[in-house]
């Protein structure tokens, strides 16, 4: 997919459904993710760096505002903290940056992906995904991944054919 064409958005119904979730239970499901495969690879610096920080990830079509921070005990939900940066794409292009099918900095001049507010966090942050090998995931979350790949090509491919 070129990076020049629009983002395939989720299914109508499905972000529906979706952006009616409260902001709680999203947060606290990245924050898992986070704690099993990001945690793990950070350098103390980096760690340090981010401590306390609030970071939002919103995903656009899906009207999802999930909000974080790293804390002593790792990754937890930040609902009442306002973000120092705020991070948005689509739910396609997320997916695309974490397999590595599609270069943030694209993405970003492509105005596919925003970077608001602390842009040092931001920074910070974008680097240290870009560390995760997220093609290697193990255990029950690899084949849950490859599924939603199935599922997220199928209906790239549909978008590239329709009007």
């Amino acid at each position: 997919m070129n990076s020049a064409q629009p983002a395939p958005l989720l299914p109508a119904r499905l972000a529906g459904l979706v952006s009616r979730l409260p902001q709680w239970p999203p947060s606290a499901v990245l924050c898992a993710g986070l704690n099993l495969l990001f945690l793990p690879t950070l350098d103390k610096d980096t760690k340090q760096r981010l401590m306390n920080r609030t970071v939002a990830i919103q995903v656009s079509d899906a009207g999802l505002d999930c909000r974080i921070s790293l804390t002593s005990i790792g990754f937890l939900p930040a609902l009442r903290s306002a973000p120092e940066v705020t991070i948005r794409a689509c739910a396609w292009d997320f997916y695309r940056l974490a397999r590595r099918i599609e270069d943030p900095d694209t993405l970003f001049f492509s105005r596919r992906l925003a970077i608001e507010g602390d842009t040092e966090l931001g920074l910070l942050v974008k680097n240290a995904l870009d560390a995760i090998d997220w093609t290697r995931l193990t255990g029950r979350l690899g084949p849950a991944i490859d599924r939603l790949r199935r599922l997220a090509e199928g209906r790239g491919a549909r978008h590239k054919s329709s009007p």
